[in-house]
């Protein structure tokens, strides 16, 4: 809920997610990419689940981005990602 926080994220979220995901999170089912403002979290909407999807996916299509991006800017996206209220 810190606006601050998600703030920082927002850059990040366009660098790596934004083709995907969209740019307020809503998704592209014609590519994989899940709503992630919707409250669907097939693998736990939990900051820490969030986390270790951004880190490494278990299924579909989304790039595991442990390998690309440091654990606080990771932080930052998951932050973000939870700002569009969905998750738990």
């Amino acid at each position: 809920t810190d606006a601050a926080a998600a703030g920082r994220g927002q850059a990040l979220f366009a660098e790596n997610c934004v083709s995907c995901h969209g740019e307020r999170g809503a998704g592209n089912p014609d590519v994989g990419a899940p709503n992630l403002t919707d409250g669907v979290w097939l693998h736990g909407g939990s900051l820490e689940a969030v986390r270790a999807f951004i880190h490494a996916p278990r299924h579909g299509v989304m790039p595991a981005f442990g390998g690309r991006l440091d654990a606080d800017t990771i932080r930052k996206l998951v932050i973000y990602v939870r700002s569009f209220g969905g998750g738990e």
